[in-house]
């Protein structure tokens, strides 16, 4: 990260109190109850627990610096007063990169009683003006960069800045509008005592369609048990640095940027996802955990000659496939840290990989958490052996209530489907055969382009490859691979037809072959099927 070569941070100098929980204090222990008896289970509660806990530990390091709990929760506790005598009841949306200005937004509007909602910096203007709308947002935090998407969105709301690329705001306004720094300089904080709690309203993913927000009913009772799982098969540690890579506003990084503040753990942010600026920020910082997703993974491994990173003991992967290929050769290099993590926008956490599960069992995304239900039903709803191929159910993680649009999951007998289809095998370990609605039928046969993906991605000659179905009159659909060949590679579309046809059934295999400079990507790392078919 440059921030961090230009700021000169070190660990030694950043982060001191690194070990376990330490106990609470009889005359504390009161006190850490207030903030959940206030505002309930939301991100203020949590942030404002750990200053009471940890005010003097690193919270928060960024490009900007570093924040300790107590400052981040001063900041926070400002922003809230500003926000409430400014926006009154209003819904606050976030569009915002991971930086300080995205934390305390978070944490200072679910202080109000109002819904937070974390949207998408990938969303086109369209996408933004129909969420905000849909949403009812009333008030919008945004990066600088973000301002002319928000302005071609149609969006009529009050707008603050979260971040400017200015050197110097000293009145808390840029040329592009008032900021949250502003405010939280020139604003005394004061008790805020909600009428209700507020929700953080998480998007799904929206590689298709405009996309929905997911509300969940919280409460300690669904939260505990994902906790102590985590705690039971992900080696972190109170006070030990955490580089959170993917975008706050996806589940993954929203929940172990929480899980870090949670522990009194220094979040390490940055703006943008560079692999080698990645491990030079763990070596500066010495941090012990990185949460990524499947292709910030890639990058790291295709880096020539990479720094050294004695001190990551962890690394979190979930938000999309995880294949064998690649687990593998990130352990080889890297040691077995390891750990693929499972869920939903929807239901949360619910299963978890640990590096036996991955090196006993490649592609599997391990076995369910704490007190969580996982079945394989057919289509008729009837529950599958070990081995056998049907729709995921989940049970007893957090409590899905539906899209803010209106709409939810399909329901069997209090379970909800997760909309992937998977199987166990005998051990009890979970395995994502696919989406339900990837699936594509060619000439009878029964075809998930995730099975091909995972063999064509283990090919010397492929760096990337996707594979998705497209109408066919003959067949009904066929399968078409999309590759993006490794440097100096000659590899022909017979090589790869041959390859799946070597390992695989023969309707599994490819019979369109589409050599591309890249694959189109969500920044949460996910491959737009869409728009590669359409560019076909």
């Amino acid at each position: 990260m440059r921030g961090f070569a230009r700021l000169g941070l070190r660990a030694t100098r950043a982060v001191r109190d690194v070990g376990v929980m330490h106990p609470v204090r009889p005359d504390r222990a009161a006190r850490l109850l207030l903030p959940y008896m206030r505002f309930g289970p939301v991100p203020a509660t949590i942030g404002a627990m750990a200053a009471l806990r940890f005010p003097a530990r690193t919270a928060l390091i960024d490009e900007r610096g570093a924040l300790s709990y107590r400052d981040l929760e001063r900041r926070a506790a400002s922003l809230a007063t500003a926000l409430r005598d400014r926006a009154g009841g209003d819904r606050v949306g976030v569009l915002c990169r991971n930086h300080r200005g995205f934390v305390e937004t978070v944490l200072a509007a679910s202080r109000l009683g109002g819904d937070v909602i974390l949207l998408n910096t990938d969303f086109s203007a369209a996408q933004l003006g129909d969420v905000a709308e849909r949403e009812g947002i009333g008030l919008l935090v945004h990066d600088e960069e973000f301002g002319p998407k928000v302005d071609d969105s149609g969006f009529c709301g009050q707008r603050l800045l979260a971040w400017t690329d200015s050197a110097d705001t000293p009145h808390g306004t840029s040329r592009s509008g008032e900021t949250i720094d502003g405010l939280m300089a020139n604003t005394e904080p004061e008790p805020i005592a909600p009428g209700q709690t507020s929700r953080v309203i998480v998007m799904t993913s929206g590689t298709t369609g405009t996309p929905k927000g997911a509300r969940h009913d919280l409460s300690i009772s669904s939260l505990l048990p994902a906790a102590l799982s985590h705690l039971m098969r992900v080696p972190v540690r109170s006070g030990a640095p955490i580089v959170v890579a993917p975008p706050l506003f996806h589940i993954l990084g929203f929940a172990y940027a929480t899980v870090g503040l949670g522990m009194g753990m220094p979040l390490v942010l940055s703006r943008r996802f560079d692999a080698r600026e990645t491990l030079d920020t763990i070596a500066a910082c010495e941090a012990e955990t990185l949460v990524a997703v499947p292709v910030m993974l890639q990058r790291i491994l295709d880096l020539a000659d990479p720094p050294n990173t004695p001190s990551l003991r962890v690394v979190v992967c979930g938000g999309s496939a995880l294949h064998p290929h690649l687990s593998d050769a990130f352990m080889d290099r890297f040691g077995d840290v390891l750990v693929n993590v499972y869920g939903a926008t929807e239901t949360g956490w619910a299963t978890i990989a640990t590096p036996d599960d991955l090196r006993n069992a490649p592609g599997t995304v391990g076995r369910p958490s704490f007190r969580i239900t996982i079945k394989i039903l057919d289509e008729e709803g009837r529950e599958l052996p070990a081995g056998e191929t049907g729709e995921i159910y989940t049970g007893g993680g957090l409590r899905f209530a539906g899209y803010t649009g209106g709409g939810g999951k399909q329901v069997r007998d209090g379970l909800t489907s997760s909309g992937d289809l998977g199987h166990f095998d005998a051990a009890g370990r979970l395995f994502i055969d696919g989406r339900a609605d990837d699936m594509i039928v060619s000439g009878g046969e029964n075809v998930f382009p995730g099975e091909v993906e995972s063999l064509l991605g283990g090919h010397p000659d492929v760096a990337e490859v996707s594979v998705t179905g497209v109408d066919d009159e003959r067949f009904g659909q066929r399968l078409a691979a999309h590759i993006v060949r490794t440097p100096g590679s000659r590899i022909t579309e017979d090589d790869v037809r041959a390859h799946v046809r070597e390992h695989l059934a023969r309707y599994k295999v490819p019979r369109d072959v589409r050599f591309v400079e890249e694959l189109p990507r969500t920044s949460t790392g996910k491959v737009k099927a869409k728009a590669l078919n359409d560019d076909g």
